[in-house]
């Protein structure tokens, strides 16, 4: 039986993916988490074979709950089931440690086939991710791909707007660290203003500018 754990902020998404699992024979949904510290928490038990995370969570990270949950149980299998299909999440979210990664666009099948893959120890990718990756490839632009997890996941909150105390907070860190990480991060992306930050971040789909 393959024990799973939900991280999706949005309850009636959550019951619609408990409702596909459990109706599966080797498949149970054993516990349910709407953000990153609930996620963390819910594993103090130790009986979650593989968690199924959003990567947007309401006042969280989705890639800083896989963070913390891969350091508090390394053998816990992650898949990632997301509206992103952006390269540059599938790329982090790989790095932080999950093996699987499909949009919320995939069909039922699909989301459970990778489920049993991941669980196996095997890398799963939906047919949209791999065909965005292979594009991404072709295309050679690898910029963002300088960033580590923890920067990439500071660049998109920082350019959404959110204050440094509220960054800082969210991922519990210190608001000098989030300062370091920004330095860090535009040292490598060779932008040298917040206002050019923006629009990379905009070229790249992580935020989108208003048209006036």
């Amino acid at each position: 039986m393959i024990r799973i754990m939900l991280v999706e902020d949005h309850t009636v998404v959550r019951n619609g993916y408990r409702r596909l699992f459990d109706a599966e024979e080797d498949m149970k949904v054993v516990a349910e988490a709407a953000s990153a510290d609930e996620a963390y928490a819910c594993l103090s038990a130790g009986d979650v074979d593989l968690a199924v995370v959003d990567l947007n969570l309401r006042g969280s990270s989705g890639l800083d709950a896989i963070r913390r949950m891969l350091a508090r149980e390394r053998g816990l299998k992650i898949l990632v089931i997301s509206m992103h299909d952006n390269p540059s999440y599938v790329t982090q979210a790989i790095r932080l440690g999950a093996l699987g990664y499909v949009t919320k666009c995939s069909e039922p099948d699909e989301m459970l086939e990778a489920i049993r893959q991941v669980t196996e120890g095997r890398r799963f990718l939906s047919a949209d991710i791999a065909q965005v990756l292979a594009s991404a490839a072709l295309e050679g632009d690898a910029l963002l791909a300088r960033l580590t997890p923890k920067e990439f996941d500071v660049l998109c909150m920082v350019v959404t707007g959110e204050s440094t105390t509220s960054v800082a907070e969210t991922l519990h860190l210190s608001p000098k660290t989030i300062y370091n990480h920004m330095t860090a991060i535009r040292q490598k992306l060779e932008v040298d203003n917040d206002f050019k930050l923006i629009q990379l971040a905009a070229r790249f789909g992580l935020v989108q500018l208003s048209q006036r």
